[in-house]
Protein backbone atom coordinates (compact mmCIF):
# COMPACT_ATOMS: atom_id res chain seq x y z
CA UNK A 1 0.00 0.00 0.00
CA UNK A 2 2.80 2.39 0.84
CA UNK A 3 4.40 1.92 -2.58
CA UNK A 4 1.18 2.90 -4.37
CA UNK A 5 0.63 6.13 -2.51
CA UNK A 6 3.02 8.29 -4.57
CA UNK A 7 1.39 7.13 -7.79
CA UNK A 8 -2.12 7.80 -6.49
CA UNK A 9 -1.00 11.17 -5.18
CA UNK A 10 0.48 12.16 -8.56
CA UNK A 11 -2.67 11.03 -10.37
CA UNK A 12 -4.87 13.07 -8.04
CA UNK A 13 -2.57 16.07 -8.45
CA UNK A 14 -2.75 15.80 -12.25
CA UNK A 15 -6.56 15.57 -12.16
CA UNK A 16 -6.82 18.54 -9.81
CA UNK A 17 -4.51 20.60 -12.01
CA UNK A 18 -6.47 19.54 -15.08
CA UNK A 19 -9.77 20.64 -13.53
CA UNK A 20 -8.22 23.91 -12.35
CA UNK A 21 -6.80 24.79 -15.80
CA UNK A 22 -10.04 23.74 -17.50
CA UNK A 23 -12.11 25.89 -15.14
CA UNK A 24 -9.76 28.86 -15.49
CA UNK A 25 -9.84 28.58 -19.29
CA UNK A 26 -13.65 28.45 -19.24
CA UNK A 27 -13.83 31.55 -17.05
CA UNK A 28 -11.47 33.43 -19.39
CA UNK A 29 -13.54 32.39 -22.42
CA UNK A 30 -16.76 33.55 -20.77
CA UNK A 31 -15.20 36.90 -19.82
CA UNK A 32 -13.80 37.44 -23.32
CA UNK A 33 -17.06 36.57 -25.09
CA UNK A 34 -19.03 38.59 -22.56
CA UNK A 35 -16.91 41.68 -23.11
CA UNK A 36 -17.25 41.26 -26.87
CA UNK A 37 -21.03 41.00 -26.79
CA UNK A 38 -21.27 43.85 -24.28
CA UNK A 39 -19.16 46.08 -26.52
CA UNK A 40 -21.08 45.20 -29.67
CA UNK A 41 -24.43 45.50 -27.92
CA UNK A 42 -23.61 48.88 -26.41
CA UNK A 43 -22.43 50.30 -29.75
CA UNK A 44 -25.57 49.05 -31.50
CA UNK A 45 -27.77 50.33 -28.69
CA UNK A 46 -26.28 53.81 -28.94
CA UNK A 47 -25.95 53.95 -32.72
CA UNK A 48 -28.97 52.23 -34.24
CA UNK A 49 -31.53 54.94 -33.25
CA UNK A 50 -29.63 57.52 -35.34
CA UNK A 51 -29.42 55.37 -38.47
CA UNK A 52 -31.82 56.82 -41.01
CA UNK A 53 -31.95 57.02 -44.78
CA UNK A 54 -30.76 60.65 -44.64
CA UNK A 55 -27.80 59.59 -42.50
CA UNK A 56 -26.41 57.64 -45.48
CA UNK A 57 -27.35 60.06 -48.27
CA UNK A 58 -26.92 63.63 -47.01
CA UNK A 59 -24.10 65.94 -45.98
CA UNK A 60 -23.84 67.42 -42.47
CA UNK A 61 -26.15 70.42 -42.11
CA UNK A 62 -25.99 71.56 -38.51
CA UNK A 63 -25.54 70.06 -35.06
CA UNK A 64 -27.14 66.65 -35.22
CA UNK A 65 -28.67 67.02 -38.68
CA UNK A 66 -27.71 65.63 -42.04
CA UNK A 67 -25.63 62.55 -42.62
CA UNK A 68 -22.22 61.12 -43.43
CA UNK A 69 -22.51 60.39 -47.14
CA UNK A 70 -19.30 62.34 -47.77
CA UNK A 71 -17.46 60.29 -45.13
CA UNK A 72 -18.66 56.99 -46.59
CA UNK A 73 -17.49 58.02 -50.05
CA UNK A 74 -14.21 59.32 -48.65
CA UNK A 75 -13.54 56.06 -46.84
CA UNK A 76 -14.19 54.09 -50.02
CA UNK A 77 -11.80 56.34 -51.95
CA UNK A 78 -9.10 55.96 -49.32
CA UNK A 79 -9.50 52.18 -49.24
CA UNK A 80 -9.44 51.99 -53.03
CA UNK A 81 -6.06 53.74 -53.13
CA UNK A 82 -4.72 51.46 -50.41
CA UNK A 83 -5.97 48.39 -52.28
CA UNK A 84 -4.52 49.46 -55.63
CA UNK A 85 -1.09 50.00 -54.05
CA UNK A 86 -0.88 47.27 -51.41
CA UNK A 87 -2.62 44.31 -53.05
CA UNK A 88 -0.37 43.89 -56.14
CA UNK A 89 2.86 44.56 -54.23
CA UNK A 90 1.86 42.31 -51.33
CA UNK A 91 0.59 39.55 -53.63
CA UNK A 92 3.66 39.33 -55.87
CA UNK A 93 5.94 39.90 -52.89
CA UNK A 94 4.33 36.94 -51.14
CA UNK A 95 4.84 34.81 -54.26
CA UNK A 96 8.52 35.75 -54.32
CA UNK A 97 9.01 34.91 -50.65
CA UNK A 98 7.21 31.58 -50.94
CA UNK A 99 8.46 30.30 -54.29
CA UNK A 100 11.80 31.96 -55.08
CA UNK A 101 13.41 33.53 -52.03
CA UNK A 102 13.20 30.97 -49.25
CA UNK A 103 16.89 31.26 -48.28
CA UNK A 104 18.18 34.41 -49.97
CA UNK A 105 19.28 37.50 -48.08
CA UNK A 106 16.74 39.53 -50.05
CA UNK A 107 13.87 37.37 -48.78
CA UNK A 108 15.16 37.65 -45.23
CA UNK A 109 15.31 41.44 -45.58
CA UNK A 110 11.78 41.62 -46.98
CA UNK A 111 10.37 39.44 -44.18
CA UNK A 112 12.18 41.49 -41.57
CA UNK A 113 10.91 44.74 -43.10
CA UNK A 114 7.35 43.37 -43.17
CA UNK A 115 7.58 42.39 -39.50
CA UNK A 116 8.85 45.87 -38.61
CA UNK A 117 6.06 47.54 -40.60
CA UNK A 118 3.47 45.40 -38.84
CA UNK A 119 4.67 46.59 -35.46
CA UNK A 120 5.02 50.31 -36.25
CA UNK A 121 2.25 52.40 -34.60
CA UNK A 122 -0.18 53.80 -37.13
CA UNK A 123 0.37 57.36 -35.90
CA UNK A 124 4.06 57.07 -36.83
CA UNK A 125 3.04 56.00 -40.33
CA UNK A 126 0.75 59.03 -40.45
CA UNK A 127 3.63 61.34 -39.51
CA UNK A 128 5.81 59.69 -42.17
CA UNK A 129 3.17 60.17 -44.87
CA UNK A 130 2.66 63.75 -43.70
CA UNK A 131 6.38 64.45 -44.09
CA UNK A 132 6.92 62.92 -47.52
CA UNK A 133 3.57 63.71 -49.17
CA UNK A 134 1.59 66.43 -47.40
CA UNK A 135 4.46 68.83 -46.81
CA UNK A 136 5.81 68.73 -50.40
CA UNK A 137 2.27 69.14 -51.81
CA UNK A 138 1.54 71.81 -49.18
CA UNK A 139 -1.98 70.47 -48.53
CA UNK A 140 -3.83 67.44 -47.21
CA UNK A 141 -5.25 65.01 -49.77
CA UNK A 142 -7.07 61.76 -50.36
CA UNK A 143 -3.95 60.43 -52.07
CA UNK A 144 -1.81 60.97 -48.97
CA UNK A 145 -4.37 59.20 -46.79
CA UNK A 146 -4.61 56.26 -49.17
CA UNK A 147 -0.83 55.87 -49.29
CA UNK A 148 -0.66 55.92 -45.49
CA UNK A 149 -3.27 53.17 -45.30
CA UNK A 150 -1.46 51.16 -47.98
CA UNK A 151 1.69 51.12 -45.84
CA UNK A 152 -0.33 49.53 -43.04
CA UNK A 153 -2.09 47.11 -45.39
CA UNK A 154 1.00 46.00 -47.34
CA UNK A 155 2.69 43.74 -44.72
CA UNK A 156 -0.64 42.11 -43.88
CA UNK A 157 -1.20 41.09 -47.50
CA UNK A 158 2.42 40.10 -48.04
CA UNK A 159 2.72 37.86 -44.98
CA UNK A 160 -0.74 36.37 -45.53
CA UNK A 161 -0.01 35.54 -49.17
CA UNK A 162 3.28 33.89 -48.26
CA UNK A 163 1.65 31.87 -45.49
CA UNK A 164 -1.16 30.49 -47.65
CA UNK A 165 1.15 29.72 -50.56
CA UNK A 166 3.39 27.70 -48.26
CA UNK A 167 0.37 25.59 -47.28
CA UNK A 168 0.14 24.24 -50.84
CA UNK A 169 1.38 20.60 -50.81
CA UNK A 170 4.76 20.10 -52.43
CA UNK A 171 3.32 17.14 -54.31
CA UNK A 172 1.22 19.50 -56.43
CA UNK A 173 4.28 21.52 -57.39
CA UNK A 174 6.28 18.40 -58.19
CA UNK A 175 3.46 16.93 -60.28
CA UNK A 176 3.10 20.12 -62.32
CA UNK A 177 6.85 20.36 -62.91
CA UNK A 178 6.96 16.66 -63.84
CA UNK A 179 4.41 17.35 -66.57
CA UNK A 180 6.81 19.84 -68.11
CA UNK A 181 5.33 23.10 -66.82
CA UNK A 182 7.60 26.08 -66.40
CA UNK A 183 7.88 27.27 -62.84
CA UNK A 184 6.07 30.56 -63.49
CA UNK A 185 3.21 28.71 -65.17
CA UNK A 186 3.04 26.20 -62.35
CA UNK A 187 2.74 29.03 -59.83
CA UNK A 188 0.00 30.86 -61.74
CA UNK A 189 -2.08 27.83 -62.72
CA UNK A 190 -1.59 25.44 -59.78
CA UNK A 191 -0.22 27.09 -56.65
CA UNK A 192 -2.11 30.40 -56.72
CA UNK A 193 -5.56 28.92 -57.58
CA UNK A 194 -5.15 26.33 -54.81
CA UNK A 195 -4.51 29.04 -52.19
CA UNK A 196 -6.63 31.81 -53.72
CA UNK A 197 -9.37 31.57 -51.10
CA UNK A 198 -6.88 31.98 -48.28
CA UNK A 199 -5.21 34.91 -50.01
CA UNK A 200 -8.56 36.64 -50.49
CA UNK A 201 -9.29 36.01 -46.83
CA UNK A 202 -6.13 37.76 -45.65
CA UNK A 203 -6.85 40.64 -48.04
CA UNK A 204 -10.36 41.10 -46.65
CA UNK A 205 -9.05 40.96 -43.09
CA UNK A 206 -6.45 43.55 -44.03
CA UNK A 207 -9.15 45.86 -45.37
CA UNK A 208 -11.11 45.43 -42.14
CA UNK A 209 -7.93 46.24 -40.22
CA UNK A 210 -7.19 49.55 -41.98
CA UNK A 211 -10.81 50.66 -42.38
CA UNK A 212 -10.91 51.84 -38.78
CA UNK A 213 -7.55 53.64 -38.72
CA UNK A 214 -7.84 57.24 -37.54
CA UNK A 215 -4.39 58.56 -36.63
CA UNK A 216 -2.82 58.32 -40.13
CA UNK A 217 -5.80 60.10 -41.67
CA UNK A 218 -5.58 63.01 -39.23
CA UNK A 219 -2.12 63.75 -40.66
CA UNK A 220 -2.93 63.09 -44.32
CA UNK A 221 -6.56 63.23 -45.47
CA UNK A 222 -7.49 65.50 -42.53
CA UNK A 223 -11.24 65.83 -43.11
CA UNK A 224 -13.89 67.70 -45.05
CA UNK A 225 -17.46 68.79 -44.39
CA UNK A 226 -18.30 68.64 -48.09
CA UNK A 227 -17.80 66.34 -51.06
CA UNK A 228 -14.20 65.78 -52.09
CA UNK A 229 -14.22 66.04 -55.87
CA UNK A 230 -10.68 64.85 -56.57
CA UNK A 231 -7.79 62.81 -55.23
CA UNK A 232 -5.64 65.79 -54.24
CA UNK A 233 -8.12 67.41 -51.89
CA UNK A 234 -8.82 66.76 -48.20
CA UNK A 235 -11.55 64.20 -47.74
CA UNK A 236 -13.82 63.08 -44.95
CA UNK A 237 -13.65 59.54 -43.59
CA UNK A 238 -15.74 57.57 -41.13
CA UNK A 239 -12.98 57.08 -38.49
CA UNK A 240 -12.02 60.77 -38.46
CA UNK A 241 -15.67 61.78 -38.35
CA UNK A 242 -16.22 59.51 -35.35
CA UNK A 243 -13.25 61.09 -33.59
CA UNK A 244 -14.34 64.66 -34.39
CA UNK A 245 -17.97 64.18 -33.43
CA UNK A 246 -17.27 62.17 -30.29
CA UNK A 247 -15.16 64.94 -28.70
CA UNK A 248 -17.60 67.70 -29.65
CA UNK A 249 -19.72 69.39 -26.94
CA UNK A 250 -22.95 68.73 -28.85
CA UNK A 251 -24.98 65.72 -27.80
CA UNK A 252 -26.43 65.40 -31.33
CA UNK A 253 -22.95 65.10 -32.83
CA UNK A 254 -22.02 62.50 -30.24
CA UNK A 255 -25.11 60.53 -31.25
CA UNK A 256 -24.00 60.67 -34.87
CA UNK A 257 -20.56 59.47 -33.81
CA UNK A 258 -22.20 56.38 -32.29
CA UNK A 259 -24.16 55.87 -35.50
CA UNK A 260 -21.01 56.19 -37.61
CA UNK A 261 -19.31 53.71 -35.31
CA UNK A 262 -22.18 51.32 -35.90
CA UNK A 263 -21.76 51.67 -39.67
CA UNK A 264 -18.03 51.00 -39.41
CA UNK A 265 -18.69 48.03 -37.14
CA UNK A 266 -21.14 46.57 -39.64
CA UNK A 267 -18.66 47.01 -42.51
CA UNK A 268 -15.90 45.27 -40.55
CA UNK A 269 -18.30 42.50 -39.51
CA UNK A 270 -19.29 41.72 -43.09
CA UNK A 271 -15.66 41.82 -44.22
CA UNK A 272 -14.75 39.27 -41.55
CA UNK A 273 -17.84 37.18 -42.33
CA UNK A 274 -16.99 37.10 -46.03
CA UNK A 275 -13.42 36.05 -45.29
CA UNK A 276 -14.62 33.26 -42.99
CA UNK A 277 -17.05 31.96 -45.61
CA UNK A 278 -14.38 31.95 -48.30
CA UNK A 279 -11.88 30.17 -46.06
CA UNK A 280 -14.49 27.61 -44.98
CA UNK A 281 -15.30 26.80 -48.60
CA UNK A 282 -11.61 26.25 -49.30
CA UNK A 283 -11.33 23.86 -46.35
CA UNK A 284 -14.40 21.92 -47.53
CA UNK A 285 -13.05 21.74 -51.08
CA UNK A 286 -9.70 20.47 -49.79
CA UNK A 287 -11.46 17.60 -48.00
Amino acid sequence: MMTKMPGNYNALLRKAMNYFIFTLSGICIVITIGLLFFLLGYILYMGLPALTFEFFTELPKSEGEGGIAHAILGTLKLLSIAIVIAFPIGFFGGIYLSEFGSRSWMAYSVRYAADILTGIPSIVIGIFAYTIIVLPLKHFSTLAGGIALSIILLPIVLKGTETFLKLVPESLREAALALGMAQWRMILTVVVPYSLSGILTCMMLGIARVAGETAPLLFTAFGNQYWSSGWLEPTASIPVMIYTYSISPYEEWQQQAWAAGTVLLILVFFANLFSRIVLKRQEMAAK
